[in-house]
């Protein structure tokens, strides 16, 4: 290099550091893409995506071809620092000054800053820079080739398979809701709450929002037809389960379109047989089916009402596809109320007055509280929990972080009381 002109070598180094840029930008720019992001502008031919996405397929030749450039690169420009110190300054002093100069110039121009701006802006930065590197692996495929036996040999003893990690994973629920709750304006917040609420389907099972058994409104066959027409005339509901005696004894379902067909005659006309003729075979559902399944099996059996059992077989409720999507788009009415019942009254004083057959999941949804839900379903049945009794009066008791007073008591259950969290005291 002695005859080489000095020009010559700093344009020559000026070369190779913008090449050494260009190799840590690449690198920095290709790991930083969003795997999802990357997804869609595939889905949507951007030929940039398309081409890094190729790239991406097999992240260790990627990397292969991106380090044996960079290193070659480097390790030209240390010989080119070399000469160049030693023209200037002579040997010996030379070399350790230019070595010293080099490395501070190749942290700052040709890896820190390159490194931050592709970090920045990977897809600027990746997508132009795939049109060289793709090139680059075919040209350089025999020494990317050679390091990449050597370096997967390695990171097979190690129990990783090279090229089956990275752009084929898949986002968890859990991390899946991280994406949503930070999506900002990205998203409205009703349809982020929709979103979050059909994530969290799979941890509740039907038995979280069923219609207790005491609450079904029904009708008994073997009850004086008069007071039945007068129920099928006033109810809110669309459809009634039938049964005979016993709630235990569910025989059918009345679609309340199908009631009027035969309520045109008179009422002394009319018989169980017209019932029975106009009523709809039962669907029974097991109370541990998830929500996801039972929305699935909704639609798979083209019902909107299941009767729900337990293992014994014996009725615990009723499940409805309006309680359901319930979960999802939150409440709404369909009984033709007004909505002025309130089961959770905030008293304005970090206490809140609650019907006791209130289910904390609902609680816990509407005051973002935190009650348990892996026991009792209803503030009711942990105070009977709690207690091992019917109190004689009101009374009152600490537990979960959470303040309970009794406020009304009935002879079979707890009917109100006023909670109040510690958090917030």
């Amino acid at each position: 290099m002695d005859d080489i002109p000095l020009q010559v070598l700093f344009i020559a180094l000026a070369v190779l550091l913008v090449l050494s840029a260009f190799f840590s930008s690449s690198e920095t720019s290709m790991l930083s893409l969003n795997r999802y992001r990357l997804r869609h502008l595939v889905k949507k031919h951007h030929k940039g995506a398309v081409r890094a996405s190729r790239l991406l397929e097999r992240p260790d030749r990627l990397l292969g071809v991106i380090l044996v450039g960079n290193n070659a690169v480097n390790i030209a420009a240390s010989m080119l620092a070399g000469a160049i110190g030693v023209k200037l300054l002579g040997t010996g002093r030379g070399e350790l000054v230019a070595g010293a100069v080099l490395t501070f110039v190749v942290l700052i121009f040709a890896e820190v800053t390159p490194k931050t701006i592709a970090a920045a802006f990977p897809e600027k930065v990746a997508f132009p820079a795939s049109l060289l590197l793709r090139p680059l692996l075919v040209i350089l495929h025999p020494f990317v080739w050679s390091v990449n036996a050597f370096s997967n040999g390695l990171a097979r003893l190690a129990n990783v398979e090279p090229g089956k990690h990275g752009a084929a994973d898949h986002l968890h629920p859990e991390e899946l809701r991280t994406v949503v709750d930070e999506a900002g304006d990205l998203i409205p917040d009703q349809h982020q709450g929709m979103l979050l609420n059909v994530l969290d389907l799979e941890k509740a099972t039907v038995e979280d929002i069923m219609i207790p058994r005491n609450e079904i409104v029904g009708i008994d066959l073997e009850n004086d037809m008069k007071a039945t027409l007068e129920l099928i005339r006033t109810t809110d509901y669309t459809r009634l389960p039938v049964y005979e005696g016993d709630i235990n004894n569910v025989v059918g379902v009345l679609h309340m379109r199908k009631a009027t067909r035969f309520l045109r005659g008179a009422d002394h006309d009319i018989t169980e047989k017209d019932i029975r003729e106009h009523m709809s075979t039962p669907y029974f559902v097991p109370e541990s089916t998830p929500l996801h399944i039972q929305l699935m099996n909704f639609q798979k059996e083209k019902r909107r009402l299941a009767i729900v059992v337990d293992e014994y077989g014996e009725v615990q409720g009723a499940a409805t596809l309006v309680d359901l999507l319930e979960e999802i788009v939150g409440e709404f009415s369909t009984d033709g109320s007004d909505g002025t019942e309130e089961e959770i009254t905030d008293l304005h004083n970090g206490w809140y007055l609650i019907d006791a057959t209130t289910s904390m999941r609902d609680i816990n949804k509407q005051l973002g509280w935190s009650l348990p839900t892996d026991g009792p379903k209803t503030i009711n049945g942990l105070a009977f929990e709690y207690l091992e009794s019917i109190p004689d009066g009101p009374c009152s008791f600490t537990l979960k972080g959470y303040r309970f007073e009794l406020t009304r008591i009935g002879d079979t259950m707890i009917e109100s009381m006023k909670v109040s969290s510690l958090a917030d005291s």
